[in-house]
This record gives structure tokens, sequence and C-alpha cells, in this order.
């Protein structure tokens, strides 16, 4: 070979007369490299090619043709007391973990090979969409498919990507720009294996599923392959194999460039902390020693909840993480990433991560779930990265509905205090009571993600405990918000909305959607009762109904209104602790706030008052001028419907903005 093992990148080389691999794995004692011509149907011996092992445990290869529309993998043999000798997959060919793109079967095993090919795609010019400031993201999180695959979303195409963003629909692309939204969190869209090993069944490999009686791995939160798009949403899956051209990657690029056509950043879901269970994965099963954490008695390492931590610290393996996130970023075009369970990855890929990233694309975005074997916002803060604020969530919301309820409910939350519920409004500050960040910028702010019950039935629960047992026969019996109900939900938002940092909601909550156990031909017991959980309902529990908008359409023009006014209103989002000065009540639950906007470069000051209280009418004096109402217990609008001055009365658990031009 011309180019030495180190100038020659992981994966595949394509070139004009001559194909180039290279593939790490110092533990074999050979390897070789499989091309096939078909995937299946013929050719299943495929031709062999012996890789040759360089000084670092990397083993290459060059084929003297252009195998563009082929397919590869690798065999490995190790020697006796290795590991991998007891992998149940010994022996198999296995995709290349650098796999730009897999063909799989659609089985728990998937029986991946990698694909080879060339993409040429046409962005036409446009490029990211970075947020100058990431306070400025209105994040919406979504599974892919949730927001097209009901029928009253009413797509035509078979591919989830190109439904997203087609143009006649109800879901998708059009649903976000018509409520406001700036930015889409989708759940993992790396490639993952949509299905679980049979339930109840123990498999040939010695699996036995006594978990999931749906055998489906909904959510995608086992990763296989960090290159490659999942295959199963792309218009080239059949009923027996999905991937078998590059599809996928062709529709997911065309779906972001019309995110981004449209102003919309990207963000995706990645899971770097584990990887999958029981597929062909060559991670775990070809590279353990450097994939794979053991704890000092030499077992595997299960902070996750998965049995298979991945082992970040080693440098091969953070440098996958790092190459697999510019390959999104570079190939894809992604705007930012949210970490799950980041807490698993150590410290120094932590650094290296946003090292790596930020000093070429020092606008994109990068969140923690900042837990997994240890709480750590503010470690994260400290490393300077944004994540997950619960602490918002659980002081507004509370962390249990029937136990453990927060502000909206008239109650305070176990760790919560009234200089503790100020603070979250700050941006949950280091230099205040129950702090986590150094700046509002690493506070991600959220009352629901695809975790635990949605808002809405959270708040169901909270005022009705007995409903968490109840079976109704659809979602809309549970979906329609009774007074009480919408009052509390419209009281929610408007605390998340005034709160400084980031903003996030998720799929359904403006209109406090109900996750209700569909009927399906599995025997859940739970079936017709509430979600809290639903990661394995590839049906109607998680699919958006939009037809259920009209229900508590009154909360869906909330959001709206809400949304619009967070956007044109920077001193609700980016303000400075300094700028934000909180009046005293004799009762702790009435709180209430002046944002002077200047320094926001808004041109408007805010008064939020928010009246926490069961049962008592509040009368509230107003700082010195005329105000405009944008918002109350009704209404958000920012066009604003009323002028007051002097004081205002607010109902108990509700609140209300007020807006005011700076002179």
């Amino acid at each position: 070979m011309s180019e030495t093992i180190s100038e020659l990148k992981p994966g595949v080389t394509l070139e004009e007369e001559r194909t180039l691999f290279r593939f790490y794995c110092p533990d074999a004692t050979s390897v070789e490299c499989i091309i096939f011509d078909y995937y299946r149907e013929k050719d299943e011996e495929g031709t062999s090619w012996p890789m040759e092992k360089g000084e670092e445990g990397e083993w290459y290869c060059e084929i003297p043709e252009d195998l563009e529309g082929k397919w590869y993998g690798y065999r490995s043999t190790f020697p006796d007391g290795h590991p991998s000798k007891n992998s149940p997959y010994y022996g198999a060919v296995f995709a290349d973990p650098y796999s730009r793109h897999v063909t799989v079967r659609n089985r728990y095993q998937q029986d991946a090979r990698s694909y080879i090919f060339r993409e040429e795609f046409d962005w036409e010019g446009i490029g990211h969409c970075f947020p100058d400031d990431p306070r400025d993201l209105i994040i919406y999180e979504t599974h892919l498919k949730d927001l097209t695959a009901h029928s009253s979303s009413r797509t035509r195409s078979l591919s989830s990507y190109k439904k997203f963003i087609e143009k006649e629909q109800k879901g998708g692309l059009p649903y976000l720009k018509k409520l406001g939204v700036n930015a889409v969190e989708f759940l993992p869209l790396q490639k993952f294996s949509p299905q679980e090993p049979p339930f109840g069944e123990k498999t040939p490999e010695g699996f036995h599923n006594t978990w999931n009686v749906y055998a489906t791995n909904y959510w995608g939160y086992m990763t296989s392959f960090f290159f490659a798009p999942e295959s199963s949403y792309a218009s080239d899956i059949s009923n027996n194999f999905s991937g078998k051209t590059a599809a996928a990657v062709h529709e997911f690029k065309q779906m972001v460039k019309e995110l981004h056509r449209n102003g919309m950043t990207v963000i995706m879901d990645v899971v770097y902390n584990h990887t999958s269970l029981f597929d062909k994965n060559p991670l775990p099963h070809l590279l353990e020693s450097v994939a794979l954490r053991r704890d000092k008695h030499g077992n595997l390492l299960n902070r996750s909840g998965t049995g298979n931590e991945f082992k970040s610290e080693h440098p091969w393996s953070r440098q996958l993480i790092i190459d697999s996130l510019l390959h999104w970023i570079e190939e894809y075009k992604i705007d930012g990433f949210r970490f799950d369970l980041a807490a698993l990855l150590d410290r120094d890929t932590w650094d290296a991560i946003k090292n790596s990233i930020h000093e070429k694309y020092p606008k994109a975005v990068l969140i923690a779930e900042p837990w997994g074997g240890y709480y750590s916002p503010k470690a994260f803060s400290d490393h300077g990265w944004a994540s997950w604020n619960d602490r918002i969530r659980n002081t507004i919301k509370g962390s249990e509905p029937m136990h453990d309820r927060g502000y909206i409910f008239s109650e305070w939350q176990n760790e919560t205090s009234l200089a503790r519920l100020q603070n979250v409004f700050k941006g949950t500050l280091l230099s205040d009571d129950g702090g986590l960040f150094h700046t509002s910028e690493h506070s991600v702010n959220y009352l629901e993600s695809h975790d635990g019950y949605t808002l809405g039935d959270f708040i169901r629960i909270g005022l009705n405990p007995e409903v968490q047992d109840e079976s109704v026969k659809d979602n809309d019996t549970r979906t329609k918000l009774n007074q009480e109900e919408m009052k509390l939900s419209k009281f929610a938002a408007l605390c998340l909305f005034v709160s400084q940092g980031v903003l996030m909601i998720h799929a359904g909550q403006e209109f406090a959607r109900s996750k209700i156990i569909a009927p399906s031909l599995h025997p859940d017991p739970d079936r017709g009762k509430m979600d809290h959980n639903s990661y394995q309902k590839d049906n109607e529990t998680n699919w958006i109904n939009f037809e259920s908008i009209r229900l508590n359409k009154s909360l869906y023009h909330y959001y709206r209104g809400l949304i619009e006014i967070r956007k044109n209103s920077p001193g609700l989002r980016r303000s400075e602790s300094h700028a934000i000065t909180f009046m005293h009540h004799d009762n702790p639950l009435i709180i209430s706030f002046y944002i002077e906007g200047n320094d926001s470069g808004d041109l408007n000051d805010y008064y939020v008052v928010l009246n926490g209280t069961m049962d008592q009418l509040t009368r509230c004096q107003l700082p010195h001028g005329t105000w405009e109402v944008i918002v109350n217990h009704q209404l958000a609008t920012c066009q604003g419907f009323n002028i007051v001055s002097d004081t205002v009365t607010i109902e108990p658990k509700s609140g209300m903005l007020l807006r005011k031009l700076r002179h």
C-alpha cells in the first residue's frame, strides 16, 4: 500500500481502482475481510481477503477493485481464553464499527453487513442552523415516527424521513412550523436494532426475554452502529430487510436540509454510554477489551441498566465517539446533540468532545443528560456543557404525582424552598440557593420528556390519583382536560416559559396528550392504562393523534402564544441574574418578579406574577407605569389584550405576564 496504516482512515476508503479497509481489533490473532456481491439472496460465503496487522492493533487490506455497491464484513479469531470466544456469535461475520451504512435483516440479530457506496448529495447551499445563543432555542423533543405514523397526520410516503417533510400533512415539519418552535430534538436515529428477542422464549444464543412482551425497541436507546442512520425509517424497507440501498443516508439528509431551509435547528439524541445487547454488534463481541468496562472483580459494569457500559476512557473508544459526532455534523449537517446518560462517559471524554467539536463548530449544541451512576449537572457546567435541568421540572410540577408534588399543586416538592423556587426562574444558578449552573446557557428547562408520565398525565394523576389505575378505551377518553386540569396545565406552561435558559417541550405537551397503552396483539396486562415508559410500543400509545388537539384547543393555542412571545422577548430567556428582581409577599406561594430587558437587548421590561395558592384570590401591587397584559390564566398572545396599572388580581393556580416598553 502507498499509504501507511496511520494515514488510512478507519472503515472503508473507496477509490477508482481499489478499495481500502482499516479495522481496529487488537486482540485478534487473524482477521478476514469478507466481500459480498449480494446481501443474503446469493453468494452467502462471500470472498475472503486476509488482512495484515499493524503495530497498533490495526488490521488493513487493499483490494484492487472499485467495490461500490457491494457489502463487506470482518471475521476474526482470538486466542484461547479470550472473552470473545465465549460470544454466542463467535466465528460470525461482523459489520464494521465505522460503517457509514449497514444492511440488516429485520430481526433481533440484525446480521448487519457494511454497505460500500458513494453519496453525492446536493445541499443547495443550505448550511447548518446553529443558534447564536442556545437560549434562543425552543426545542421540540420527539420520536421521528411519532409525528407522522398516525393516520391523522395524512402522510403518503412509506419512509419516515420523507414523511416528516411532506408539505401537505398535519404532522411533521408543517406541524412544527405552525406551532412555532425553532428546534427539533429527535430520539436516537443512529442504527439500532428495532427488535428484541421473542418474548417468553429462550433463543439459541441463550437470550431469554422476560421483560418486553412487545419484543420491540421503539425509542432506539440501544445503538449498534454510531456512523450509520437507522434504516427502518427509509423507503427501501421490506418485510425481511432494511437498508439494501443507501436510501436512508439520502433521505435523512433531505429531511435535515428541509428542516434547515425552514430555519429549524436539528439536534440528535445520541447514546454512547452503552451499546446494543442482542445483535451482532462488533463492539461487545469483537472489541470487548476496549469497548466495555469491567469492575475490579472482572464483571461487566451495569450502571446504565444494560449490562454493557461503554469504555469511553479508552483512547480508541473515545476517538470513535468524536469521529462519529463529527461525521454527523459534517455529513448530515446536524446542529447539536443530546447525550443519553452522559455522566457514564468519563470527564476527559466530556472535554475531548467539547474541544473537538467547538474548535470547528463553536455554536454546535451540546446537551448532557447529567446522570447515570451519579448526579452531575454542576460538573457538566464546570466543563462548559449545558444539561437537562430536572430541578425546575421537580420544583414546578414535582417528582412524583401522588407523593411529591410541586408548586403548581400548591405544594413544596421535598427539596424546594422559596429561594430555590425563585432561583429556577433565574436559570438555577450556582450563585443562589439550589443552583446547578454557572450560567443560564447551561440550563435546559423542561417539564416533560420521553421519560416518565406526560405532563398532562402527571397533572391528571396529581389531581385525582385514582385515574392511574383506571383503564380506558382510547386516548381521547383521557385526553380531554377538565377545568382544573386545564388551569394547572396553563399555569405549568407559563412557569416554564418565563424561566431563563434553554427551553424544551416534548411532543404532545402542547395539548396535554395522554399516553394510554393502545390495544395490540401483545398480552399487555396494563392495556388502557397510562404509560410512563413507552419505549417498546410502536403503536398509537406513542403516535400523535392530531385530531386530539381539538379536545384541548385552548391549551394548544396557549402554547403557540407562549412560543411566539418567548421568541420575540430576549428578556424572558437570556437575562442575567442582576436584571431580575423578586418582590416580597406574605405568602411564599405567591411569586412576582421584574425583568429589566436592557442587557438582553430587549426593548421591553417584564413583570411576572404567579399565584401558586390553592384557593386564594390575590391582589398584587405593580411597579410604576402602564403595563400591557400578554398572558393571563386563559390567553397568551404577543399582541397583548389589556392595559393595567397600580394593581392586578390573580386567580389561584395561575399567573400573568406583563410587558412595558422601556423609554
